[in-house]
């Protein structure tokens, strides 16, 4: 398509594109499913760590948050404002993971290479979007929105893992 001189087509980066439409929706999937499973797990509620309980308490607003991040304006104050809340909603998450394992007698797994990600690579999205690399910050954003919040959500639900157990069982 050719356009003439001086005439520019605007491109809107700061709109939400394909992928990140799927990663909001995929969200919201995970979300619904992790409430479903929680609430299916009612009676087992007493049984389950502390630990666990924080962990879900600050994944669960990072999970919410996701969606609205992903599909709402961008770079307003709003978005500012919740993208701190998410990255420190996943750095407690990251941190708390550790604690999660240790506290249930166990070792360390390979989810837990993901929390070290996420340790790495929050505060440099965060610090991206600071410094105005929208490119580097949109990269980044979507890196640990697939890997740290669908794909380890993924891996809550098999191997007999508890919310796995209360959701299929």
């Amino acid at each position: 398509m050719a356009t003439l001189a001086g005439e520019a087509k605007r491109v809107k980066p700061l709109e939400a594109d394909g992928y990140e439409k799927f990663l909001a929706i995929a969200a919201i999937a995970l979300l619904v499913t992790v409430l479903v499973a929680l609430g299916r797990g009612y009676a087992h509620w007493g049984a389950v760590p502390a630990m666990v309980w924080a962990h879900l308490a600050t994944i669960l607003p990072a999970l919410a948050l996701t969606p609205v991040m992903l599909l709402r304006r961008r770079g307003d104050r709003p978005h500012r404002l919740l993208g701190r809340i998410w990255v420190a909603a996943m750095l407690l998450t990251a941190l708390v993971s550790f604690g999660v394992r240790l506290s249930n007698h166990g070792g360390l797994s390979f989810i837990h290479l993901i929390s070290a990600y996420v340790l790495v690579a929050a505060p440099l999205l965060w610090w991206s979007a600071r410094s105005h690399q929208v490119a580097r910050h949109r990269t980044a954003v979507r890196g640990m929105v697939t890997g740290a919040l669908l794909i380890a959500g993924f891996f809550t639900f098999p191997f007999g893992r508890m919310l796995g157990s209360w959701l299929f069982g």
